[in-house]
């Protein structure tokens, strides 16, 4: 990584595995002072201990996005912790069950746009609100493909990622005069746990998945003749 993140602090969600915690690596190896905030003990201090193994410094906070006292919370101990809060990642996510919209149940909407879209939402809340006492900062989103197209299946994925996107833009507009940056990233299918657990799950789903969004090719999944 070429970015020089020296004495910068960066906060991390959904940051113990796959993008996250890759990030998290990547940003200590910049330089940065890393917390990671994900609901997962075991998997967060493993974090921890591979960033501080190699001469990083990092910090992991148990965090459900959905929950406002956890983010408020979240970036409470971030400034006890380092002084500042200078750059953030709001990258946790679930896909939640793939089914037709018609289909779909309720308490699924529910768990991925709370988590999905109301947990940036809460994020980009406090972390500005924190970065304006500061002087500004950068925050990036984790939005997806899925946030540009429509996606058969996933009604409450494709609408909680178009929603980050429409978030980022609002919350960019507002904050730019502050020296506060925000930009969302949208990657198509990565083979992280994630996806696994989908592949696991809903094989099914998960072939259409991934040739209707163009992904590359997965060990467990015959490539795609085509683009949808």
């Amino acid at each position: 990584m070429s970015a020089d993140l020296k004495n910068k602090v960066a906060l991390i969600t959904g940051g113990t595995s796959g993008i996250g915690k890759d990030t998290a690596v990547l940003f200590s190896e910049a330089g940065a002072k890393v917390v990671i905030a994900g609901r997962r003990d075991a998997e967060g201090k493993a974090v921890v201990d591979e960033i501080r193994k190699n001469g990083g410094e990092a910090m992991f906070v148990k965090t459900d996005v959905c929950k406002s006292a956890d983010i408020q919370a979240l970036v409470q101990k971030t400034i006890e912790k380092y002084g500042r809060l200078d750059t953030a990642f709001n990258n946790a996510g679930v896909e939640g069950n793939w089914t037709p919209l018609v289909d779909m149940a309720e308490q699924d909407w529910d768990r991925v746009i709370d988590t999905n879209l109301k947990g940036v939402w809460l994020c980009l809340k406090y972390e500005i609100a924190q970065m304006l006492k500061t002087g500004g900062g950068t925050i990036v989103n984790m939005s997806s493909v899925a946030g540009l197209m429509g996606t058969p299946a996933a009604a409450h994925y494709g609408a909680s990622k178009h929603g980050v996107i429409a978030l980022t833009r609002t919350a960019a507009l507002e904050c730019a005069k502050q020296k506060i940056r925000v930009n969302a990233v949208c990657p198509g299918p990565v083979n992280a746990p994630i996806l696994q657990q989908l592949v696991a799950r809903e094989p099914a789903h998960a072939q259409r998945r991934w040739r209707h969004l163009g992904g590359l090719r997965h060990p467990r999944l015959a490539p795609p003749r085509q683009r949808i």
